[in-house]
């Protein structure tokens, strides 16, 4: 089960797409990420093995990761992930590149603390935010590095398919990536 609400009165919409609405689910919560979340987020990036398959693998670092929150706040679109039985933040996803002539938007950035890896959290993460999507898009994709496998088993495990390599610049540098996708159609269909 999930609600939305807004979190404020005015509500970021980008041509017809609510980038940051407040998501509940069973175990999460998604809130818009906000410049005092800092701390308690950069104490769980701050492990190297979330990092270690991902094209920008020293984001553990802080001051590569004060530039990922920094554009993570400007974005527009980034939440932070909340534990509601714990209450504590354990991590960050975000929606990017809202495409309303092909009717896509990805989500991305994500990364959950350790301890929550292996299944429900992430199941819930992305269902809460791709349930919010298909109210506005027909498509969501996901671009990961072509070796982190972890996020590409963890895309297969939602039902995302492989469907193309694209390029995407990471921190001035233009990386291959490989492309997954789940259809409004798809989960409809189920």
């Amino acid at each position: 089960m999930s609600y939305q609400e807004p979190l404020h009165q005015e509500v970021d919409r980008r041509e017809g797409f609510e980038l940051q609405p407040h998501l509940f689910g069973d175990l999460l919560e998604l809130r818009p990420l906000r410049p005092e979340d800092w701390e308690s987020l950069f104490a769980v990036a701050s492990d190297p093995m979330i990092w270690e398959q991902h094209p920008a693998s020293d984001r553990y670092k802080e001051e590569v990761f004060r530039e990922f929150f920094q554009e993570a706040l400007e974005s527009g679109g980034a939440f932070v992930v909340i534990d509601r039985k714990t209450r504590e933040i354990i991590g960050s996803s975000r929606y990017f590149g809202f495409d309303p002539g092909r009717k896509e938007i990805e989500i991305g950035w994500t990364f959950l603390a350790r301890n929550y890896w292996g299944g429900k959290y992430n199941r819930e993460l992305k269902r809460l935010m791709l349930d919010h999507a298909f109210e506005f898009v027909e498509s969501v994709v996901f671009l990961v590095g072509p070796t982190n496998v972890r996020s590409q088993k963890a895309l297969e495990k939602i039902g995302a398919l492989m469907i193309e390599p694209r390029k995407k610049t990471v921190r001035g540098e233009t990386l291959e990536q490989v492309v997954y996708e789940i259809k409004k159609s798809t989960i409809t269909a189920s």
